[in-house]
């Protein structure tokens, strides 16, 4: 019998056990699952005989060096921080490692030492990173294999509400971790290429300087650029590109409105508020405008960003109930990001039965017998419930089948990488189709880069 280890049994790793839990007999699996609080996992695998759950702390030494000692492959479903620990102990086991996480370059220093055992660490094998640049590479490397250059990469993901959950004016709920949200674009300018020229974007422009797409059968969104566009040009082979851009999907309206929040200060994580537990909602919003003996709070802030009453961004301003004198921060030493946090939270939390989305564009532009053309590529994915969401369908889902593609031989590569080979990609992506995670191509007019308001 094959043991796989999975640390972590958070939101995203329900798609991911029942997989294992659904291949188990068949492929001769024993799924065991540690985490600190072993509540969910239980739930999780319920009396099936080729599970258990153990209570791991990934920071007792001795225990997580145990649980790995006896696993053949451990998928790490932690925070991206806390990965590097088991990866060592993965190394000290041969044992093959897989996550959902952008490598670190502690992961990639271990580069040497996996290849030296044999050992795959598989990692940006999630949605984004993830069904991102398998997607992309096979339809990048399908255009080479034609003849065709690649000239214009670009890259959407977004996790949002499904439509028949979307009930707010902002057109938003938290479908993953809030705080990544909240701080989204900050820690330097946002950085593409733009038909041969390295354009910038520092962060209090980056929410108004967005991109229009269509989905077929989803409607319009807006993308605003992520913060380094250029990480993949090289490991994608897209060198002689001119237009390279990478961003992140909001319904149309968002980033206008979000911008007031920047613009004010209220997304910064650098410092904290002095007796934040005693303030009200009001008190916060009031924190960060000029002071007057007669002017209100609502009266302040409409001035102070030219807000007009009529206005929908300030609509979506008084649906937060940001204003309430009544409702407590409550949270000793916050920073104003958490604050904003909190007060978004009771807005944006998903409702027991709303349902998930994730939709992901890419357009390829290509020269190819003296002809520019271009390719639309797109992937929705919408929830079932609370527990099998689409953020951990298409998360759990890419590290579940490479899990089980290495244990049994058909991913072979040793090292730490990601998923851009296509012995990695190829079968990956045809089974993904089985659970209704497919993209739609279609060939386009070449328009070249030409976003809105950049």
């Amino acid at each position: 019998m094959r043991n796989i280890l999975i640390i972590g049994a958070g939101k995203s790793a329900s798609y991911l056990i029942k997989y294992f839990l659904d291949k188990a007999k068949a492929e001769d699996l024993h799924i065991t699952i540690g985490d600190i609080n072993i509540k969910n996992a239980r739930k999780l695998i319920g009396n099936h005989d080729h599970a258990n759950v153990i209570p791991l702390d990934v920071f007792d030494k001795e225990s997580r060096s145990n649980a790995i000692k006896v696993a053949d492959i451990v998928v790490s479903m932690l925070p991206a921080r806390l990965h590097i620990e088991v990866a060592k102990d993965c190394v000290t086991h041969s044992t093959h490692m897989v996550t959902a996480s952008y490598v670190s370059p502690e992961m990639q220093a271990l580069d040497s030492s996996a290849k030296n055992k044999n050992l795959v660490f598989m990692n940006e094998i999630g949605v984004d990173p993830g069904i991102d640049h398998m997607s992309a590479m096979q339809v990048i490397d399908d255009i080479r294999d034609k003849g065709g250059e690649i000239i214009l990469f670009e890259s959407f993901t977004g996790g949002l509400v499904a439509p028949e959950s979307d009930n707010n004016l902002w057109n938003y709920k938290f479908t993953w971790n809030p705080r990544n949200v909240v701080v989204a674009g900050q820690g330097g300018a946002a950085k593409f290429l733009q038909e041969g020229t390295y354009k910038y974007i520092p962060y209090h422009r980056l929410f108004r300087r967005t991109e229009f797409l269509d989905v077929e059968g989803y409607g319009r969104f807006e993308a605003y650029a992520n913060r380094d566009s250029l990480k993949y040009q090289s490991a994608y082979g897209l060198n002689s590109a001119k237009t390279l851009y990478r961003g992140t999907m909001r319904r149309v309206g968002f980033s206008r409105a979000w911008q007031m929040f920047v613009l004010l200060g209220m997304t910064d994580d650098s410092y904290t508020i002095d007796d934040s537990e005693n303030m009200s909602y009001r008190d916060f919003i009031n924190a960060f405008l000029p002071y007057s003996p007669t002017d209100s709070v609502e009266l302040k802030f409409r001035h102070q960003l030219k807000i007009d009453q009529d206005d929908i961004v300030w609509d979506k301003l008084e649906e937060l109930d940001v204003f309430n004198p009544k409702k407590m921060v409550g949270l000793v030493k916050a920073t104003p990001a958490e604050i904003l946090q909190k007060i978004l939270m009771d807005s944006w939390t998903l409702d027991e039965n709303d349902k998930d989305m994730i939709v992901m564009y890419h357009k390829f532009g290509y020269a190819l017998n003296g002809e520019k053309r271009q390719i639309d590529s797109t992937m929705v994915a919408i929830g079932e419930d609370q527990t099998y969401t689409a953020m951990s369908k298409t998360v759990g889902l890419p590290v579940a089948i490479a899990t089980l593609a290495i244990l049994n031989g058909k991913i072979k590569t040793p090292g730490v990488q990601i998923p851009i080979a296509k012995e990695v990609y190829e079968p990956i992506l045809k089974e993904l189709k089985e659970f209704g995670i497919e993209f739609q191509e279609k060939e386009v007019p070449y328009l070249g880069y030409n976003p809105l308001n950049v």
